[in-house]
């Protein structure tokens, strides 16, 4: 510290005590000792300025240091500037006279001020922006910008752009489901894709492993959870279709249950069956095999059947239900002589039965088939019977079930594939009578029967009994590739299919 004691010759006046002035400076600029300084009067005042800006000057070097380089960068703009107004042109002269440089140059001074007065204070450091098209939403291809985003399937979403494809809403969750590229809220997902049961219209539930299992029909492509397979749900005994719980089936007085899609074509009496029965022989006719006997043909209920399946010695019967039978004994059997109406509950009634002395007068004694089949499983089954009747009443004799059922087979899925597939029917069948007037009616009929007539065709081919579907395969194959004539012949020779 330096302490200055100002005095003036022989003068003990105000200003001979007035300023003791203590001020700080660096240790290595000044020695640290007392100096007697006598002087006019007139210089207090100069020393007191002097002094203070001395001190003023001190306490601005730290700031100073700190603005050098502005004060720098702003002269160096200023005599660029200045050198740019002065410079002469291509004509040697100024752009600008002197005064106006003078001017220029002060207002260009005056800017280079003002732009260093606007920078950003150094607690707010400046924003930082990003580079054009840095972040894209890939749901409206515009920049998100500083705000919130999503990032998900590989890219970067606007969080009301990130949406279910099913509902459209933007997906809130920390969850959700894919398929393919396409997200989907969990529930969406679920509606859409999990499979639900056709017949109690809810979601299949996973079994213990926590996979969904289910059932299906191998024709229909009908789902439905394994629970129904043990919970007394119906089937309609024609198509095999399981009832939806929306839906009511038509019950038979027998326990059977018939869907509605059935019921629209099924047959119910035996009078109304008269034509089909007709068209069926008629068909027989036209492939060179008429039946020169009148064997009568009635429909019956299920009991009945059953009864006269016990009272015939001989015969193979499809089990666990036979719908037709050709008998061969004498026998009483009750059949259908009028429609039964629906009642209350979907339930038949008004059903009239007669019995009915069957005397045998040939080989063959009567064909009874199962009522409330509808036409084209009716047709087939009739088909069946009567291809049992002609070998009889042709003389073979003692086939093997396989031979016997498998030709009857034969002709039940030929006489199909003419009424369903117009045109794949078999050549001789399209020069009978019957098989004209059935092609006419195939215009008319509905795609579910004819869908109805596929699943018959299906379940024949697809049999697994041994007499029914190995002997059917082996007879198509031979009637195929020889012929149905070549192939009864050799049948007649031999009580086998042609290899």
């Amino acid at each position: 510290m330096i302490y200055v004691w100002f005095t003036t010759e022989g003068s003990q006046s105000f200003l001979d005590t007035l300023f003791i002035i203590c001020f700080e400076y660096m240790s290595s600029a000044l020695p640290s000792y007392l100096i007697p300084c006598t002087i006019a009067p007139a210089a207090y005042v100069v020393m007191f300025i002097g002094c203070f800006c001395g001190n003023f000057f001190l306490r601005l070097c730290k700031d100073g240091q700190l603005r050098n380089e502005d004060e720098e960068l702003d002269h160096a703009i200023a005599l660029s500037l200045s050198e740019e107004l002065t410079k002469p042109d291509a004509s040697g002269s100024s752009l600008q006279e002197p005064e106006e440089n003078d001017e220029e140059l002060a207002r260009a001074l005056e800017a280079s001020l003002k732009m260093g007065s606007q920078q950003n204070p150094p607690s707010q450091p400046p924003p930082y922006s990003y580079p054009r098209g840095y972040r894209i939403c890939a749901g409206c291809n515009h920049e998100i910008g500083y705000g919130r985003f999503l990032s998900c399937m590989g890219t970067l979403w606007h969080p009301d752009c990130f949406c279910c494809v099913a509902c459209g809403l933007p997906i809130r969750e920390h969850e959700f489901s894919m398929s393919g590229n396409d997200p989907y809220h969990k529930s969406c997902y679920k509606e859409l894709h999990h499979p639900k049961c056709d017949v109690c219209h809810q979601f299949i539930p996973t079994n213990r492993a926590g996979l969904i299992e289910y059932r299906a029909h191998p024709f229909w492509g009908q789902r439905y959870c394994p629970s129904h397979e043990h919970d007394e749900t119906p089937r309609c005994c024609s198509c095999e279709r399981m009832e939806p719980r929306d839906v009511q089936y038509i019950s038979l007085d027998d326990g059977r249950k018939l869907c509605l899609e059935c019921l629209d074509s099924s047959i119910m009496d035996t009078g109304e069956c008269q034509p089909l029965y007709h068209e069926i022989r008629d068909y027989y006719e036209g492939m060179i095999m008429k039946l020169d006997q009148q064997i009568p043909m009635l429909l019956v209920e299920r009991q009945a059947l059953n009864e006269a399946m016990e009272g015939e010695k001989d015969g193979h019967h499809h089990m666990p239900e036979t719908r037709g039978l050709c008998l061969s004994e004498e026998q009483t059997v009750s059949s259908i002589l009028r429609r039964p109406k629906i009642g209350a509950g979907n339930r038949i009634t008004g059903m009239r039965t007669g019995s009915q002395k069957l005397t045998r007068r040939c080989e063959v004694t009567a064909i009874l088939i199962l009522y409330g089949l509808p036409r084209l499983l009716t047709g087939s089954i009739l088909a069946h019977e009567l291809m049992h009747g002609w070998l009889r009443l042709n003389g073979f004799r003692n086939l093997s079930p396989a031979v016997e059922e498998g030709i009857c087979q034969v002709l039940s899925h030929m006489w199909l594939e003419s009424e369903v597939m117009a045109g794949s029917s078999s050549n001789v069948a399209s020069t009978s009578t019957g098989a004209s007037s059935s092609s006419s009616k195939k215009a008319n009929r509905s795609q579910f029967e004819k869908k109805l007539g596929e699943f018959f065709m299906h379940q024949i081919s697809a049999d697994t009994s041994p007499a029914y579907g190995e002997g059917f395969r082996l007879g198509n194959a031979a009637v195929v590739q020889y012929g149905l004539r070549r192939t009864l012949d050799h049948i007649r020779l031999t009580g086998n299919f042609p290899l």
